[in-house]
């Protein structure tokens, strides 16, 4: 029962026998760069590159509670993506932006940056296993994976028929494969779909359960507005007319009707639809039209396949709406609207599971009740103050249980009376060993009718793992890890996990890994330090193959789990929003100074990065500390926080009213004002920073991170590099080739080394 997540602006340990060398006190001579590399600022000002961009300035007054603010970057807006003179100043900082990597051919000690660039984007890509298949579901007779071929930007949709597919599920299945086996048949080849476009992504692959359909929505643009075609399996065949203007969210209703959700004007997703194949779509019946623009639909198939539940939620409250998928016109009520109660749910046999939180059970509690009597509920699982009820899992015989407790997850499995039996309680729980003292954990798709339990599993430094479980036995069987080529050895690596204090006294968790040959842990090794903080959205240490690149050059990588996100539970989420949102920005500061004191790094080697929410943390810590950070990445950052939050005509604003607050009531806007990074930056000295953007960004306005980066442009004392990247045929995500993603960690990396003074010599070796 994974929940739905309707966000504004989403979305990285103990030892493991190996011992931490002695740390060494850190000396003020280690703040400096070596001497045999050319400082970046002064590379820059040596350079022969154009000058940046100069945005024009039109005084726009904005005039509340008797503050008026003036913003001179206003016209940056265009919501029609159309206006000439807009794109031309996004194109004059795209080309700026290329001039800048490209180096400098009057400076012979340095490499051109380009080519690095260029050398590190073939050394990411030199990772990748280009020909692989997804670990196989079984689905009744069949298995469905994904396949990636030699080159391809995407993949294809495939699957097998079962031999002897009588049998019951076993940990240890196998798909047959070799001249033997049953031939693959192709059901979607994305590659195929995506030529001559400049994005392509499909949002769901939803097969019917008879096995003979498959429904699947595409966004060619980047702004997740999708169109969803019906195919017969087979032959490929289009069944109807394709629906326009929806959203990914859409579930089979039996094997002839879909069931979907479209948005309102502002990409609210407000109205779920029922649709009956081959029906023009003029004829849907709407099914729910949610009017308060504070909701968001979201939509959810039981495991069962039997239920489909509709929920309307907000950032504290969600109520749950059920149909029967063999009578989908019939939407019932399972869950009440009662503001502060959130609740999901799921099916078994002849009861509904529901999980509910409100401000009392902060941390969620588990429940049963007759499908014929929804107000008959049992507790299941009760409220714990320490542990955080994150999501379940059902089975015909089983439940599994996704918890976190002192920051760390866990999955605990339960066997289940059989089906008609009364449900009164839980009885010996089985926890999942995991191989990492830290790690993270995603629930996956699993077979309803079978003990085997799948989930997704990496650590900072174990590749992305597929894992089934066998609930009776207590046993997990690998079924596929992703190949990590270039002489990959997980051993090379350490994690650890250390507790920053926060000004408030409050420990704050953060995970970090390293090269156990490269760094010295005197204060002299490069550090990227990464932070969210919202939405409580757990920022937990997984594997990210791209990343080797730089902690094989002696970068250390952290993850600062602050107050905003839900690693410790809903209260460390509560902590960091509202009018204690700076919680989430002094953590992250009390963090980086940590990391300083015990010698992870200097000032002088602090590299910080945040992406959409996280951008905003980038943002604001910035202009708090601009002192302790030597380079920063800003990725769609949301950092016009206090003027979007003000126009309730900006895609998905009303709804972050419980987010961030509403800054039409005094408190919250002088609040927000005071931490908001456009509203906040001043003459001083900032470090090096690069911020991205995308053109067809539903989340974060690309004009955002643009007027961000003009104002600096023109407030800023220091030279240090400034640079943006808008993609213009992208929107929140990048781009959506899996090579063409790359581009945006190699010219990222590149930076950063560029900002440390890290680009090799001319004639060097070094890679």
């Amino acid at each position: 029962m994974l929940r739905s997540v309707f966000c504004k602006h989403t979305l990285l340990i103990s030892t493991s026998g190996w011992l931490n060398l002695p740390r060494v006190i850190c000396s003020s001579s280690s703040l400096s760069s070596s001497d045999s590399k050319t400082s970046t600022a002064t590379m820059m000002s040596q350079s022969k590159l154009p000058s940046p961009p100069v945005a024009k300035k039109v005084e726009h007054k904005m005039e509340l509670f008797g503050d008026v603010r003036v913003d001179n970057y206003y016209w940056l807006r265009d919501d029609s993506r159309s206006d000439p003179e807009v794109l031309a100043y996004l194109k004059q900082e795209n080309d700026y932006f290329e001039s800048a990597m490209s180096g400098d051919e009057m400076l012979e000690t340095l490499l051109g940056t380009k080519k690095i660039e260029d050398n590190m984007f073939a050394e990411l890509k030199g990772r990748i296993k280009q020909e692989d298949v997804s670990a196989p579901f079984r689905q009744g007779s069949y298995y469905y994976y994904t396949r990636t071929l030699e080159g391809k930007e995407y993949v294809q949709h495939c699957r097998r028929l079962i031999h002897n597919n009588e049998a019951p599920p076993s940990v240890h299945d196998t798909m047959e494969t070799g001249p033997d086996a049953p031939p693959e048949h192709l059901i979607l080849d994305e590659n195929v779909k995506a030529e001559g476009r400049g994005f392509y992504s499909v949002g769901c692959f939803q097969v019917s359960l008879d096995n003979k359909l498959v429904a699947y929505a595409e966004d060619t643009k980047g702004d997740e507005i999708y169109t969803v075609y019906v195919i017969d399996i087979e032959t490929g065949t289009p069944v109807g007319k394709p629906l326009v203007g929806v959203t990914a969210s859409v579930e089979w209703a039996g094997n002839e009707a879909l069931v979907y959700i479209t948005m309102d004007e502002i990409l609210r997703p407000d109205k779920a639809w029922l649709h009956k194949l081959e029906a023009d779509q003029s004829n849907d019946i709407c099914l729910y039209h949610e009017k308060d623009d504070i909701y968001s639909l979201g939509l959810q198939a039981s495991e069962s396949k039997k239920f489909l539940f509709i929920a309307s939620e907000s950032k504290i409250t969600r109520f749950v709406f059920y149909l029967d998928v063999s009578k989908p016109e019939e939407l019932r009520v399972l869950t009440p609207r009662v503001v502060g109660v959130d609740t999901a749910a799921s099916h078994r046999g002849n009861h509904f599971f529901i999980t509910r939180r409100s401000d009392e059970l902060f941390n969620s509690e588990l429940l049963a009740c007759p499908v014929d009597n929804t107000s008959e509920t049992t507790v299941l699982i009760p409220h714990r103050e320490s542990v955080k009820l994150q999501d379940i899992q059902l089975f015909i015989d089983h439940l599994a249980v996704y918890e976190r407790e002192g920051g760390l997850q866990k999955i605990t499995t339960y066997r289940l009376p059989a089906v008609g039996e009364p449900l009164k309680s839980l009885q010996g729980g089985k926890s999942v060993e995991f191989i990492d003292p830290v790690y993270s954990i995603d629930p996956s798709e699993s077979v309803f009718s079978s003990r085997i339990l799948r989930f997704h599993y990496s650590s900072l430094r174990t590749p992305p793992s597929v894992y089934d479980y066998d609930m009776d036995m207590g046993i997990s069987v690998l079924k596929k890890i992703e190949t990590v080529l270039g002489g990959f050895d997980t051993n090379n690596y350490f994690t650890e996990r250390k507790w920053a204090s926060a000004s408030d006294g409050t420990q704050i968790p953060i995970c970090i890994v390293y090269r156990k040959n490269l760094v010295k842990l005197d204060g002299s090794d490069p550090l990227l330090l990464y932070g969210y903080g919202s939405y409580e959205i757990c920022n937990d240490p997984a594997f990210n193959s791209s990343r080797l690149s730089l902690l094989d050059r002696g970068f250390i990588f952290a993850i600062a789990q602050i107050r905003g996100g839900g690693e410790l539970g809903r209260q460390w989420y509560e902590n960091g929003k509202f009018l204690k949102k700076k919680n989430t920005f002094t953590d992250f500061i009390a963090c980086a100074e940590y990391l300083i004191k015990n010698c992870y790094c200097t000032k002088e080697k602090l590299c910080i990065e945040g992406r959409s929410a996280g951008g905003l943390l980038i943002g604001a810590v910035l202009n708090m500390r601009p002192d302790l950070f030597k380079a920063a990445v800003a990725a769609v950052p949301f950092v016009d926080v206090l003027t979007t939050m003000l126009d309730p005509t900006i895609p998905l604003t009303t709804a972050e009213w419980e987010e961030w607050g509403d800054p039409r009531k005094e408190e919250f806007y002088f609040y927000m004002k005071s931490y908001s990074p456009v509203d906040n930056v001043k003459a001083q000295n900032y470090p090096h920073i690069l911020v991205t953007a995308g053109l067809n960004d539903p989340r974060v306005m690309y004009s955002e991170p643009a007027k961000f980066v003009a104002k600096l442009r023109e407030m800023k004392t220091d030279d240090n590099i400034l640079l943006f990247k808008c993609e213009l045929g992208a929107g929140h995500f990048s781009k959506s080739g899996r090579f063409e993603r790359l581009r945006e960690a190699a010219f990222t990396y590149t930076f950063l080394m560029r900002a440390l003074s890290m680009l090799p010599s001319v004639g060097s070796e070094q890679s």
